[in-house]
Parts: structure tokens; sequence; C-alpha cells
């Protein structure tokens, strides 16, 4: 797969069939849609492109949005490259971007950059200058600029909808098992370990302290979760925590993850940790002993649920 920083980068003389979206999350539904692009283009001769944004128009438009997404822009990267796609643009979005008119959007970007001779769109697809234009104007410039049209029905569209919709409600309630059933993955989330403080290390379970580069991940509740990672090309299992640390007068929100029967120094490392089972709310503790009898346990419940799971 290809990837374009914008339309204006993208440099590619064979004709192409062209999906738009945010694609959060390529879930099971995107992947339905993503299938039909990329066999299309196949059949036809084609070159498939997905035309995607950066960064979200809510984050543009509504700058008090507080808006969560399930995927980052690199995590979204490699999940469509792994659909077969052919070429991935991330246009940026931008208050000028917002202001081009749909005759501006469709000739400069869809065919006069993209190449577009097909267009696999949602029946309720809205663009151009304040959103004004139709998929029946799309029609319309299609019958001028020679490309073609295909509607994605209302029933596919709302099952994007929906499974976006839970996905983000699963997350939110800690219902790990339902988000990764309708994403077809596991969720996921990265970044640098970073020094924390260390308590972990006084009652025997030492932590690694995850800082996220990106303030619009969206964060599972808060709470205890049996996690995997692979670390140094080893599948490495743990128990992740996200919370405050109450019960040692914690404020600020962490995420740390004890990596069971693994000792090694992974300050400054970047790794993903991914989301299996949801064990327990995060609590307040009476003693910072009490918290370590709870750990016991939370470790017992992991190896348990691993081995159940083979």
């Amino acid at each position: 797969m290809e990837k374009y920083s914008s339309a204006s980068t993208y440099k590619n003389n064979r004709q192409s069939i062209v999906t738009i979206g945010t694609f959060d999350g390529v879930h099971i539904g995107h992947k339905a849609i993503l299938k039909r692009l990329v066999e299309t283009a196949k059949k036809d001769n084609l070159d498939s492109v997905v035309l995607t944004f950066f960064p979200h128009p809510r984050m543009v438009l509504q700058q008090n949005s507080d808006i969560k997404l399930i995927n980052t822009i690199n995590e979204r990267t490699q999940l469509l490259e792994n659909t077969g796609l052919d070429h991935l643009v991330i246009h940026p979005f931008t208050h000028a971007f917002s202001r081009l008119t749909a005759l501006e959007y469709v000739r400069d970007i869809l065919v006069n950059s993209l190449k577009a001779k097909k267009i696999i769109i949602g029946y309720d697809h809205r663009f151009g200058r304040n959103r004004n234009a139709a998929i029946d104007d799309l029609k319309e410039f299609g019958r001028t600029y020679n490309f073609e049209v295909e509607e994605i029905s209302a029933r596919e569209i709302d099952d994007v909808a929906i499974s976006s919709t839970k996905i983000r409600k699963a997350l939110n309630e800690g219902d790990i098992e339902t988000a990764n059933s309708f994403l077809g993955y596991n969720f996921m989330i990265s970044g640098e370990v970073v020094e924390g403080r260390a308590i972990g290390r006084t009652i025997q379970y030492p932590t690694a302290n995850l800082k996220l580069k990106e303030s619009y991940k969206l964060v599972p509740k808060n709470g205890v979760y049996v996690v995997q990672s692979i670390i140094e090309g080893k599948r490495i299992f743990g128990i992740t925590s996200i919370g405050t640390n109450p019960t040692v007068g914690g404020k600020e929100k962490t995420i740390e993850t004890h990596f069971l029967d693994f000792n090694e120094d992974l300050y400054g490392k970047k790794i993903t940790i991914e989301f299996l089972k949801f064990i327990r709310n995060e609590e307040t503790f009476d003693s910072v002993e009490s918290l370590r009898q709870e750990i016991i346990k939370d470790e017992k419940f992991a190896k348990q649920y691993l081995q159940e799971r083979g």
C-alpha cells in the first residue's frame, strides 16, 4: 500500500476506484465496504484508493470538541494496510479545506488528483462547503466528469454507525470482549514507557507506566484488565490498571501494566498493549497491603483466564 499525506501528493496515472470516510476503528462494518472496494478494483482493473482525513473534522470545526477516537492515525493506517488496499490518502482537514465548494472538491480532489473512475459512497454522504451537496449531486458530477457512483445502502451504513457506537460504549463500560467482537481484532493502545512513582516495585509488582502521545485516543473505563503485548518478538501477557491509584493518593490517570513472568527494563521503549478481558473496577483500599492482596487475586484471575483461553 502506498500512503500519501494529501491528495496533491498522490502521483499515479492509473484510474481509480475511491471510497471516502473517517474509518475510525476499521471495524467489521468498515471491512465489508473495503472488501468490496478492493474486489471491484481488481475486477475493473482500477487502483483502490481510500480518502480519509486528519485531524477529525470535529477537532477543527468544533474547537471545544472532546472527541475520542478508537484509533490513532498510525493505528488506522496499519489497519487499512491490512485490507489489501492499493493507496491511502490522508488529507489534512483544515478550515480552508472545509470551505471548498462541492465543485472544487469533486473536480480538484476526486477527479484531477485521485483520477476517480468509480466512487463507492454512503447514501447519506454530504460534501462541499457547509456540507450542502449530497449523493444525487455527486451522481450529477459523475455525468459531467465521467465517473460512476456506487451507493452503499442504508442498511450497510447503519451497520457501520451502530458498530462504532457499540464499540465506544463497550470501551467506556469496560466491556472489552464486546468491543473486540465488533472490531474484529483486539482493542489496543500504544505509547512510551516512562518512569512512574514506582509504587508497584515496593510491593513486588513492578509496572510499565505507559504515556500516550495522542490526547484524542479513547482509553477504556478505569479498572483492571488482562492484556497482551509483543515485546522483542515475544507475546507477553499482563494485567493493566487504568486509573488514579486512589489507595496511594494518586490524582492523575495512569495506564500501568504488570507483565507476568517478565523482568526486563522497558523504560523509553514504545509498546502496544492489546486488551483481552476486564477483571474489576478501580477500588480504594484501606492499606497498601490490601492493594497487594487484591493484585495477587488479579494475577490469579488473569492466569486462569489465559489458561482457559489456551
